[in-house]
């Protein structure tokens, strides 16, 4: 309970950081959609979608993101610092200078690209706050006494990492995704939670690269020929030409022969127009690295929800345990005993979760798995079938599927069906746009993109228009341009 205590303040500071971060984000992203929907693109999030964008719940739950990723990192390792200097160090103020150059030289690293002032905040305020407290309300060492009782609590966390650590790289957020969150009402919401917040947080500290659209000022390259040939390229890449809107992601153009492209006013690139027209995406790509100031904190926040995350929810399960035991048991006991009902509680989800994905599915038993009564069979088939490129169709179970109560089943159908090319599975496709559930519809639309027919272009913008949603708005752009389809200035 008092580790929980000791990170609060280091979470309050990041989550107050984060929801600025995102909020300024939201703002800059809509005067960029607006610029673009005025300019008579299509724009994705659509007009129905971008009105969250000023709203304070998105800035707020998106920026709980970074507070459980970024902040529970900073937070834990404050932590660690402050009890290695007090335990190992026993508080000498001239061990204190080596914590502070790996503070510093952290704050230099993730700022080395250029200066970003929200993660500066991140790294310059979560980890001072943290230290600060925990050295408050961690006792000073006493004569004859080294700590090592407080590793005892650190032994489950090691014993969960060891145990869930082969699970990582094997698609282990899809798995806990259809083993725990599709299964129950509780779950979904989680699920929902997680699609209705998580792309503004991406979209604060995305690469040019990364983006689905980006905007650009062109006018200064000229006209003719070669002048039309490279916005034709821009537009092919999702650079979209916009007149009058002073805060473009690209600025291009044509200085003694050459192409100059700027962001932010900066001169970043300089190359022969013909090199470009020959290999724009290569240019662009080189563009969005050189103008990338995120790069080194993308790479840290996923490392922190790979660890920080896992290691923040057990410590709040653990305090929840702790609050309820305190009740009716020995406080010296209530520390050991809620630290090994976590233990037990991430090693039965573990088993729960090999224990879902259902039979080991070959071309043997394949026809057997897809007519299965075990709907985790049936999605183990799925995702043979998929795997291996096979026809859907050819199983006389597909169409069961389509009407399957398990949303797992459903999602893998539409994904299987991205393989094959016959008109019914098609057909099928087309009706799973109507699906409940946002999974469903969006694997559905990567599906259309995937099989090529290009006839479906027409379905896809007109639900791009009709929809309130950003995820599905995101997956059927992306289908699109899959099909070939480009931006131009009327929709």
């Amino acid at each position: 309970m008092k580790l929980l205590k000791i990170l609060l303040p280091g979470l309050l500071v990041a989550q107050i950081i984060a929801t600025i971060q995102v909020y300024l984000s939201n703002a800059g992203l809509y005067r960029a959609l607006i610029a673009i929907n005025d300019a008579g693109y299509l724009a994705i999030p659509n007009r129905h979608a971008m009105v969250h964008l000023g709203e304070f719940g998105p800035a707020f739950f998106g920026g709980l993101f970074f507070t459980l990723t970024v902040g529970a990192g900073l937070s834990l390792l404050a932590f660690v610092a402050a009890w290695m200097w007090s335990r190992v160090f026993s508080r000498n103020r001239i061990s204190l200078v080596f914590f502070m150059i790996l503070w510093a030289g952290s704050l230099v690293s993730v700022n080395f690209h250029g200066f970003c002032p929200f993660v500066a905040s991140y790294f310059l305020f979560v980890p001072p706050v943290v230290f600060a407290v925990a050295l408050k309300w961690m006792p000073k060492q006493t004569a004859g006494k080294t700590g090592r009782g407080e590793l005892f609590h650190v032994i489950p966390i090691i014993l969960l990492a060891f145990m869930w650590v082969p699970m990582v790289g094997s698609n282990v957020f899809l798995n806990i995704r259809d083993s725990f969150l599709l299964s129950d009402s509780p779950g979904k919401w989680i699920n929902d939670f997680y699609y209705d917040y998580t792309l503004y947080p991406a979209e604060a500290f995305k690469s040019l690269n990364q983006k689905m659209i980006r905007t650009c000022n062109s006018d200064e390259i000229g006209r003719g020929l070669t002048a039309n040939l490279v916005k034709e390229k821009l537009l092919r890449h999702d650079y979209l030409p916009i007149e009058g809107y002073s805060r473009v992601d690209l600025e291009i153009s044509r200085k003694d022969g050459l192409l100059v492209f700027k962001n932010k006013g900066k001169e970043i690139l300089r190359i022969p127009p013909k090199n470009f027209l020959s290999r724009s995406g290569s240019t662009l790509r080189e563009f969005s690295h050189k103008t990338d100031r995120y790069s080194l904190f993308r790479k840290f926040v996923f490392l922190c929800l790979l660890t920080g995350s896992p290691v923040i929810l057990y410590i709040i399960l653990r305090a929840l345990f702790s609050l309820v035991l305190i009740s009716f048991m020995n406080p010296g006991k209530v520390s050991v005993t809620a630290s090994v009902l976590c233990l037990l509680i991430g090693g039965a989800l573990l088993i729960l979760l090999y224990s879902g994905n259902g039979r080991a599915v070959d071309a043997k038993n394949l026809s057997e798995a897809m007519g299965s009564e075990n709907w985790k069979d049936r999605v183990a088939a799925l995702k043979f079938i998929g795997g291996k490129r096979m026809e859907v169709s050819n199983f006389e179970a597909w169409e069961k599927m389509l009407k399957s109560s398990r949303v797992p089943e459903r999602y893998w159908l539409a994904k299987a069906m991205s393989k094959g090319g016959k008109p019914e599975t098609g057909s099928a496709l087309l009706t799973l746009l109507d699906d409940p559930h946002r999974n469903v519809v969006c694997m559905t639309f990567y599906s259309l993109g995937r099989r090529g027919n290009s006839t479906v272009k027409g379905e896809i913008i007109k639900r791009i228009e009709s929809s309130g949603d950003w995820y599905t708005q995101w997956y059927a752009y992306r289908a699109l341009r899959a099909l070939g389809w480009k931006q131009t200035e009327s929709k």
